[in-house]
Protein backbone atom coordinates (compact mmCIF):
# COMPACT_ATOMS: atom_id res chain seq x y z
CA UNK A 1 0.00 0.00 0.00
CA UNK A 2 2.81 2.11 1.08
CA UNK A 3 4.13 1.37 -1.86
CA UNK A 4 1.44 2.43 -4.28
CA UNK A 5 0.85 5.53 -2.52
CA UNK A 6 4.23 6.76 -3.26
CA UNK A 7 4.40 5.60 -7.03
CA UNK A 8 1.58 8.34 -7.64
CA UNK A 9 2.34 11.47 -8.01
CA UNK A 10 1.04 14.96 -6.01
CA UNK A 11 -1.29 15.63 -8.29
CA UNK A 12 -2.38 12.36 -8.74
CA UNK A 13 -2.28 11.42 -4.59
CA UNK A 14 -4.59 14.58 -4.83
CA UNK A 15 -6.91 12.66 -7.64
CA UNK A 16 -6.95 9.67 -5.75
CA UNK A 17 -8.45 10.92 -2.73
CA UNK A 18 -10.69 13.83 -4.06
CA UNK A 19 -12.00 10.46 -6.22
CA UNK A 20 -12.38 8.20 -3.54
CA UNK A 21 -14.52 11.49 -1.62
CA UNK A 22 -16.56 11.75 -4.48
CA UNK A 23 -17.42 7.95 -4.59
CA UNK A 24 -18.54 7.38 -1.09
CA UNK A 25 -20.24 10.93 -1.28
CA UNK A 26 -22.45 9.02 -4.16
CA UNK A 27 -22.39 5.87 -2.07
CA UNK A 28 -23.89 7.74 1.03
CA UNK A 29 -26.51 9.85 -1.25
CA UNK A 30 -27.70 7.12 -3.04
CA UNK A 31 -28.69 5.26 0.18
CA UNK A 32 -30.36 8.29 1.47
CA UNK A 33 -32.12 8.33 -1.63
CA UNK A 34 -32.98 4.73 -1.70
CA UNK A 35 -34.43 5.44 1.99
CA UNK A 36 -37.18 7.58 0.77
CA UNK A 37 -38.87 4.99 -0.54
CA UNK A 38 -38.68 3.97 2.87
CA UNK A 39 -40.11 6.67 4.43
CA UNK A 40 -42.63 6.16 7.24
CA UNK A 41 -45.31 8.37 9.32
CA UNK A 42 -44.95 8.78 12.67
CA UNK A 43 -47.12 6.08 14.66
CA UNK A 44 -50.03 7.85 16.70
CA UNK A 45 -50.03 9.52 12.90
CA UNK A 46 -50.56 6.32 11.18
CA UNK A 47 -53.38 5.15 13.76
CA UNK A 48 -55.12 8.44 13.52
CA UNK A 49 -55.03 8.28 9.27
CA UNK A 50 -55.95 4.46 9.37
CA UNK A 51 -59.52 5.14 11.76
CA UNK A 52 -60.25 8.35 9.55
CA UNK A 53 -60.40 6.02 6.39
CA UNK A 54 -62.34 3.13 7.66
CA UNK A 55 -65.22 5.74 9.12
CA UNK A 56 -65.11 7.44 6.01
CA UNK A 57 -65.21 4.58 4.02
CA UNK A 58 -67.79 3.14 6.01
CA UNK A 59 -69.86 6.16 5.36
CA UNK A 60 -69.73 6.81 2.09
CA UNK A 61 -70.54 3.32 1.49
CA UNK A 62 -73.92 3.31 3.27
CA UNK A 63 -74.74 6.47 0.64
CA UNK A 64 -76.63 6.48 -2.37
CA UNK A 65 -74.41 7.51 -4.86
CA UNK A 66 -75.33 11.14 -5.13
CA UNK A 67 -74.89 11.46 -2.02
CA UNK A 68 -71.42 10.22 -1.68
CA UNK A 69 -69.55 13.72 -2.73
CA UNK A 70 -71.40 15.48 0.10
CA UNK A 71 -70.74 13.09 2.56
CA UNK A 72 -66.81 12.90 1.17
CA UNK A 73 -67.12 17.27 1.78
CA UNK A 74 -68.12 16.93 5.47
CA UNK A 75 -65.61 13.99 6.45
CA UNK A 76 -63.08 16.42 5.47
CA UNK A 77 -61.03 18.44 8.37
CA UNK A 78 -58.23 20.70 8.52
CA UNK A 79 -56.13 17.63 8.39
CA UNK A 80 -57.28 15.30 6.03
CA UNK A 81 -58.93 15.53 2.79
CA UNK A 82 -61.63 13.26 1.60
CA UNK A 83 -63.18 12.80 -2.07
CA UNK A 84 -65.16 10.16 -3.83
CA UNK A 85 -64.80 9.24 -7.97
CA UNK A 86 -66.81 6.82 -9.41
CA UNK A 87 -64.16 6.32 -11.44
CA UNK A 88 -61.03 4.53 -10.95
CA UNK A 89 -57.98 7.23 -10.94
CA UNK A 90 -55.41 7.96 -13.96
CA UNK A 91 -52.33 5.79 -13.49
CA UNK A 92 -50.40 8.30 -13.70
CA UNK A 93 -51.90 10.63 -10.28
CA UNK A 94 -50.47 7.62 -8.11
CA UNK A 95 -46.87 7.18 -7.56
CA UNK A 96 -45.17 3.27 -6.78
CA UNK A 97 -46.00 2.43 -3.48
CA UNK A 98 -43.48 3.55 -0.15
CA UNK A 99 -44.27 0.28 1.29
CA UNK A 100 -43.45 0.89 5.03
CA UNK A 101 -45.73 3.98 5.21
CA UNK A 102 -48.59 1.60 3.96
CA UNK A 103 -47.71 -1.06 6.12
CA UNK A 104 -48.03 0.78 8.77
CA UNK A 105 -51.59 2.04 8.04
CA UNK A 106 -52.64 -1.65 7.89
CA UNK A 107 -50.95 -2.36 10.48
CA UNK A 108 -53.55 -0.39 12.18
CA UNK A 109 -56.44 -1.63 10.41
CA UNK A 110 -55.93 -5.04 8.56
CA UNK A 111 -59.62 -4.58 6.69
CA UNK A 112 -57.70 -2.03 4.62
CA UNK A 113 -55.42 -4.75 2.79
CA UNK A 114 -58.24 -5.39 1.11
CA UNK A 115 -59.03 -2.06 -0.75
CA UNK A 116 -56.06 -1.75 -2.93
CA UNK A 117 -54.98 1.49 -0.63
CA UNK A 118 -52.17 3.26 -2.59
CA UNK A 119 -50.19 6.21 -1.01
CA UNK A 120 -47.28 8.71 -2.44
CA UNK A 121 -45.75 11.59 -0.63
CA UNK A 122 -46.59 14.62 -2.65
CA UNK A 123 -44.24 17.35 -1.28
CA UNK A 124 -41.09 16.58 1.08
CA UNK A 125 -40.22 19.93 3.07
CA UNK A 126 -42.22 21.76 5.81
CA UNK A 127 -45.28 20.65 4.25
CA UNK A 128 -45.52 17.57 3.37
CA UNK A 129 -48.59 15.99 2.12
CA UNK A 130 -49.55 12.34 1.53
CA UNK A 131 -52.10 11.69 -1.15
CA UNK A 132 -53.95 8.19 -1.81
CA UNK A 133 -56.35 6.38 -2.64
CA UNK A 134 -58.62 2.97 -1.89
CA UNK A 135 -61.38 0.46 -3.50
CA UNK A 136 -64.52 0.89 -2.35
CA UNK A 137 -66.55 -2.96 -2.58
CA UNK A 138 -68.75 -1.50 -5.32
CA UNK A 139 -65.80 -0.62 -7.80
CA UNK A 140 -66.09 3.42 -6.97
CA UNK A 141 -62.56 5.16 -5.87
CA UNK A 142 -62.42 6.91 -1.87
CA UNK A 143 -59.20 9.59 -2.27
CA UNK A 144 -57.58 11.41 0.84
CA UNK A 145 -54.61 13.38 1.69
CA UNK A 146 -53.02 14.64 4.51
CA UNK A 147 -51.32 17.85 5.14
CA UNK A 148 -48.26 18.48 7.01
CA UNK A 149 -47.88 14.66 6.88
CA UNK A 150 -45.19 14.34 10.09
CA UNK A 151 -42.61 12.02 8.15
CA UNK A 152 -40.19 10.71 10.01
CA UNK A 153 -36.50 11.50 8.26
CA UNK A 154 -37.87 12.38 5.45
CA UNK A 155 -38.27 15.83 5.75
CA UNK A 156 -35.83 18.21 3.72
CA UNK A 157 -34.03 19.34 6.84
CA UNK A 158 -33.60 16.44 7.89
CA UNK A 159 -32.35 14.85 5.16
CA UNK A 160 -29.84 17.64 4.55
CA UNK A 161 -28.69 17.54 8.07
CA UNK A 162 -27.91 13.70 7.28
CA UNK A 163 -26.24 13.85 4.26
CA UNK A 164 -24.16 16.80 5.71
CA UNK A 165 -22.84 14.36 8.39
CA UNK A 166 -21.20 11.90 5.78
CA UNK A 167 -19.85 15.46 3.60
CA UNK A 168 -18.52 16.62 6.77
CA UNK A 169 -16.89 13.61 7.87
CA UNK A 170 -15.54 12.95 4.41
CA UNK A 171 -14.35 16.77 4.22
CA UNK A 172 -12.34 16.10 7.47
CA UNK A 173 -10.24 12.43 6.26
CA UNK A 174 -10.03 14.20 2.84
CA UNK A 175 -8.12 17.41 4.66
CA UNK A 176 -6.44 15.22 6.78
CA UNK A 177 -5.10 12.88 4.02
CA UNK A 178 -4.13 16.12 2.02
CA UNK A 179 -2.41 17.50 5.44
CA UNK A 180 -0.59 13.92 5.45
CA UNK A 181 0.45 14.39 1.81
CA UNK A 182 2.19 17.88 1.78
CA UNK A 183 3.93 16.61 5.40
CA UNK A 184 7.00 15.84 3.90
CA UNK A 185 6.91 19.40 1.86
CA UNK A 186 6.88 21.05 4.98
CA UNK A 187 9.41 19.23 6.51
CA UNK A 188 11.79 20.42 3.99
CA UNK A 189 10.39 23.48 3.89
CA UNK A 190 11.77 23.66 7.89
CA UNK A 191 14.98 22.35 6.77
CA UNK A 192 15.62 24.49 4.13
CA UNK A 193 15.32 27.37 6.32
CA UNK A 194 18.33 26.28 8.65
CA UNK A 195 20.44 25.03 5.38
CA UNK A 196 24.15 27.65 5.76
CA UNK A 197 24.02 27.85 9.46
CA UNK A 198 26.76 24.95 9.49
CA UNK A 199 24.18 22.42 10.19
CA UNK A 200 23.93 19.27 8.52
CA UNK A 201 20.42 17.36 8.38
CA UNK A 202 19.56 14.72 6.41
CA UNK A 203 15.74 14.32 5.15
CA UNK A 204 13.94 11.28 5.11
CA UNK A 205 13.03 10.87 1.53
CA UNK A 206 9.35 10.38 2.04
CA UNK A 207 5.84 11.37 0.06
CA UNK A 208 4.95 11.20 -3.61
CA UNK A 209 7.46 10.53 -6.55
CA UNK A 210 7.73 14.58 -6.97
CA UNK A 211 8.22 15.22 -3.01
CA UNK A 212 11.01 12.08 -2.70
CA UNK A 213 12.85 13.55 -5.78
CA UNK A 214 13.00 17.24 -4.01
CA UNK A 215 14.27 15.83 -0.98
CA UNK A 216 16.72 13.31 -2.80
CA UNK A 217 18.27 16.52 -4.64
CA UNK A 218 17.73 18.90 -1.82
CA UNK A 219 19.78 16.09 0.44
CA UNK A 220 22.39 15.77 -2.19
CA UNK A 221 22.81 19.71 -3.02
CA UNK A 222 23.29 19.89 0.82
CA UNK A 223 26.06 17.55 0.59
CA UNK A 224 27.85 19.10 -1.85
CA UNK A 225 27.58 22.53 -0.28
CA UNK A 226 28.81 21.33 3.13
CA UNK A 227 31.79 19.44 0.88
CA UNK A 228 32.24 22.61 -0.74
CA UNK A 229 32.99 24.96 2.36
CA UNK A 230 35.12 21.58 3.77
CA UNK A 231 37.09 22.25 0.83
CA UNK A 232 37.41 25.86 1.23
CA UNK A 233 37.70 26.04 4.75
CA UNK A 234 40.77 23.54 4.27
CA UNK A 235 42.44 25.61 1.47
CA UNK A 236 41.81 29.00 3.34
CA UNK A 237 43.85 27.17 6.52
CA UNK A 238 46.34 26.21 4.67
CA UNK A 239 46.48 29.46 2.59
CA UNK A 240 46.78 31.23 6.09
CA UNK A 241 49.19 29.44 7.39
CA UNK A 242 51.72 29.98 3.97
CA UNK A 243 50.58 33.53 4.11
CA UNK A 244 51.92 34.06 7.83
CA UNK A 245 55.15 32.28 7.63
CA UNK A 246 56.62 35.03 5.32
CA UNK A 247 54.75 37.65 7.09
CA UNK A 248 56.61 36.28 10.13
CA UNK A 249 59.99 36.36 8.72
CA UNK A 250 59.50 39.57 7.31
CA UNK A 251 58.97 40.96 10.92
CA UNK A 252 61.84 38.82 12.28
CA UNK A 253 64.60 40.81 9.46
CA UNK A 254 63.05 44.08 10.49
CA UNK A 255 64.81 44.34 13.33
CA UNK A 256 68.13 44.23 10.18
CA UNK A 257 67.28 47.64 8.76
CA UNK A 258 69.54 50.40 10.49
CA UNK A 259 66.73 53.26 9.28
CA UNK A 260 64.73 53.67 11.83
CA UNK A 261 61.62 55.62 9.54
CA UNK A 262 62.13 52.63 6.45
CA UNK A 263 61.54 50.17 9.48
CA UNK A 264 58.53 51.98 10.95
CA UNK A 265 57.44 51.74 7.35
CA UNK A 266 58.02 48.65 6.63
CA UNK A 267 56.35 47.20 10.26
CA UNK A 268 52.88 48.98 9.67
CA UNK A 269 52.80 47.46 5.93
CA UNK A 270 53.79 43.97 7.67
CA UNK A 271 51.26 44.49 10.25
CA UNK A 272 48.76 45.52 7.22
CA UNK A 273 49.32 42.31 5.63
CA UNK A 274 48.49 40.32 8.72
CA UNK A 275 45.51 41.98 9.40
CA UNK A 276 44.30 41.62 6.00
CA UNK A 277 44.65 37.62 6.11
CA UNK A 278 43.21 37.68 9.24
CA UNK A 279 39.85 39.24 8.30
CA UNK A 280 40.03 37.64 4.65
CA UNK A 281 40.57 34.18 6.91
CA UNK A 282 38.04 35.46 9.47
CA UNK A 283 35.15 36.03 6.37
CA UNK A 284 35.63 33.16 3.98
CA UNK A 285 35.77 30.78 6.86
CA UNK A 286 33.58 31.87 8.98
CA UNK A 287 30.34 29.89 6.75
CA UNK A 288 30.98 26.47 8.69
CA UNK A 289 30.89 28.08 12.01
CA UNK A 290 31.85 25.94 14.54
CA UNK A 291 31.60 28.07 17.14
CA UNK A 292 29.11 27.49 19.69
CA UNK A 293 26.46 29.64 21.96
CA UNK A 294 28.01 30.08 25.83
CA UNK A 295 27.01 32.53 28.37
CA UNK A 296 29.62 35.11 28.33
CA UNK A 297 30.31 38.60 30.44
CA UNK A 298 29.34 40.73 27.40
CA UNK A 299 30.34 44.04 29.17
CA UNK A 300 33.40 42.97 30.77
CA UNK A 301 34.40 41.95 26.89
CA UNK A 302 33.19 45.56 25.76
CA UNK A 303 35.58 47.48 28.31
CA UNK A 304 38.35 45.07 27.88
CA UNK A 305 38.19 46.12 24.02
CA UNK A 306 38.13 49.74 24.43
CA UNK A 307 41.02 49.43 27.18
CA UNK A 308 43.11 47.68 24.55
CA UNK A 309 42.15 50.71 22.57
CA UNK A 310 42.97 53.19 24.89
CA UNK A 311 45.97 51.46 25.65
CA UNK A 312 47.52 52.07 22.64
CA UNK A 313 46.86 55.83 22.61
CA UNK A 314 43.38 55.83 20.63
CA UNK A 315 40.11 58.22 22.07
CA UNK A 316 38.19 55.54 23.12
CA UNK A 317 35.21 55.21 25.96
CA UNK A 318 32.97 52.58 27.43
CA UNK A 319 29.33 53.67 28.71
CA UNK A 320 27.25 50.26 30.20
CA UNK A 321 27.08 48.05 33.29
CA UNK A 322 30.37 46.56 35.02
CA UNK A 323 28.61 43.27 34.34
CA UNK A 324 26.37 41.23 32.29
CA UNK A 325 26.06 38.12 31.38
CA UNK A 326 24.50 36.57 28.11
CA UNK A 327 24.75 33.90 25.80
CA UNK A 328 26.41 34.23 21.81
CA UNK A 329 29.14 33.37 20.27
CA UNK A 330 31.76 35.05 22.08
CA UNK A 331 34.95 35.04 19.22
CA UNK A 332 32.45 36.22 16.53
CA UNK A 333 31.07 38.90 19.17
CA UNK A 334 34.18 39.48 19.87
CA UNK A 335 35.78 40.15 16.63
CA UNK A 336 32.71 42.33 15.70
CA UNK A 337 32.65 44.82 18.46
CA UNK A 338 36.16 45.02 17.68
CA UNK A 339 35.71 46.03 14.23
CA UNK A 340 32.80 48.89 15.01
CA UNK A 341 35.60 50.06 17.42
CA UNK A 342 38.88 50.35 15.05
CA UNK A 343 36.46 51.70 12.17
CA UNK A 344 35.14 54.24 14.86
CA UNK A 345 38.82 55.37 15.61
CA UNK A 346 40.26 54.83 12.06
CA UNK A 347 37.29 57.03 10.10
CA UNK A 348 36.61 59.20 13.34
CA UNK A 349 38.73 59.56 15.68
CA UNK A 350 37.39 58.66 18.60
CA UNK A 351 34.75 55.83 19.66
CA UNK A 352 32.12 55.62 22.58
CA UNK A 353 30.99 52.11 22.69
CA UNK A 354 27.39 52.19 24.73
CA UNK A 355 25.87 49.19 26.18
CA UNK A 356 22.42 48.76 27.79
CA UNK A 357 20.00 45.91 28.52
CA UNK A 358 16.43 46.82 27.40
CA UNK A 359 13.93 44.75 27.89
CA UNK A 360 14.18 41.68 25.61
CA UNK A 361 17.31 43.11 23.74
CA UNK A 362 20.81 43.77 24.39
CA UNK A 363 21.64 47.49 22.68
CA UNK A 364 25.10 48.12 21.53
CA UNK A 365 26.08 50.81 19.99
CA UNK A 366 29.43 52.90 18.36
CA UNK A 367 28.94 56.30 18.00
CA UNK A 368 31.96 58.30 16.11
CA UNK A 369 33.36 61.51 15.18
CA UNK A 370 33.78 60.78 11.53
CA UNK A 371 31.95 62.57 8.01
CA UNK A 372 29.58 60.00 8.60
CA UNK A 373 28.23 57.63 5.60
CA UNK A 374 26.08 59.02 2.95
CA UNK A 375 22.45 57.93 2.82
CA UNK A 376 22.27 56.13 -0.67
CA UNK A 377 25.59 54.10 0.68
CA UNK A 378 24.19 53.29 3.74
CA UNK A 379 23.64 49.57 2.28
CA UNK A 380 26.85 49.16 -0.09
CA UNK A 381 29.35 49.48 3.21
CA UNK A 382 27.52 46.37 4.75
CA UNK A 383 28.47 43.89 1.48
CA UNK A 384 32.21 42.76 0.99
CA UNK A 385 35.23 44.27 -0.36
CA UNK A 386 33.17 47.76 -0.78
CA UNK A 387 35.04 50.86 0.38
CA UNK A 388 33.31 54.42 0.23
CA UNK A 389 35.13 56.39 -2.49
CA UNK A 390 34.59 60.05 -1.10
CA UNK A 391 34.98 59.90 2.77
CA UNK A 392 37.42 56.56 3.04
CA UNK A 393 39.87 56.57 -0.03
CA UNK A 394 42.62 57.85 1.77
CA UNK A 395 44.32 55.79 4.55
CA UNK A 396 42.38 53.01 3.68
CA UNK A 397 43.70 49.79 4.86
CA UNK A 398 41.68 45.75 5.00
CA UNK A 399 40.00 44.67 2.19
CA UNK A 400 36.58 46.44 3.26
CA UNK A 401 34.98 43.21 5.15
CA UNK A 402 34.79 45.05 8.51
CA UNK A 403 31.44 45.52 8.32
CA UNK A 404 30.64 42.88 5.99
CA UNK A 405 32.01 40.36 9.70
CA UNK A 406 29.97 42.56 11.42
CA UNK A 407 26.76 41.95 10.05
CA UNK A 408 27.34 38.22 9.55
CA UNK A 409 28.21 38.03 13.24
CA UNK A 410 24.52 40.09 14.08
CA UNK A 411 22.58 37.63 11.39
CA UNK A 412 23.79 34.55 13.34
CA UNK A 413 22.84 35.77 16.31
CA UNK A 414 19.40 36.41 14.68
CA UNK A 415 19.84 40.42 15.67
CA UNK A 416 19.55 43.03 13.97
CA UNK A 417 22.32 45.95 12.57
CA UNK A 418 21.66 49.68 11.77
CA UNK A 419 24.16 52.24 10.77
CA UNK A 420 22.68 56.06 11.24
CA UNK A 421 24.12 59.00 10.42
CA UNK A 422 24.16 61.03 13.63
CA UNK A 423 22.54 64.97 13.53
CA UNK A 424 25.38 66.48 15.39
CA UNK A 425 27.63 64.81 13.00
CA UNK A 426 29.63 61.14 12.88
CA UNK A 427 28.37 57.49 12.55
CA UNK A 428 26.49 55.90 15.20
CA UNK A 429 25.92 51.50 14.78
CA UNK A 430 23.74 50.03 16.45
CA UNK A 431 23.18 46.21 17.23
CA UNK A 432 20.56 44.46 18.87
CA UNK A 433 20.53 41.18 19.99
CA UNK A 434 16.99 39.54 21.62
CA UNK A 435 17.40 37.24 24.18
CA UNK A 436 17.91 38.10 28.22
CA UNK A 437 20.53 38.52 30.79
CA UNK A 438 21.67 35.56 32.57
CA UNK A 439 20.96 35.64 36.63
CA UNK A 440 24.17 36.23 38.20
Amino acid sequence: MRHFQGSLGLVGRIFAILLMALTIEFAVGTFLYERASHLSLQEDEARRLAEHLIISRKLVVERPWHEREAMAEQLTTDRYDVQWSPAPPPPQRLSPELERMRNQIVAWEPSLEKTNLHIRLVSLGRQSTVTGGLKMPDGSWLYFSMKDAPVGWALTAGRMGLALIPAIALLIVSGLLIRRTLTPLRRLAKVTERVGLGERIELEEAGTVEVRNLIRAFNEMQRRIHRLIDDRTETLAAVGHDLRTPIARLQLRLDAIDDDDLRESISGDVAEMGAMVTSLLAYLGGEKDPESVVPIDIAVMAATIVDEMVDQGFDARYAGPGHLEWTLRPVAMRRAISNLVENALHYGKSATLFMEHQQGTLLIRVDDEGPGIPEDRVQDVLKPFVRLDAARRRNTRGLGLGLAIVARAVEREQGALALINRPSGGLRVEIRLPGAPLAG
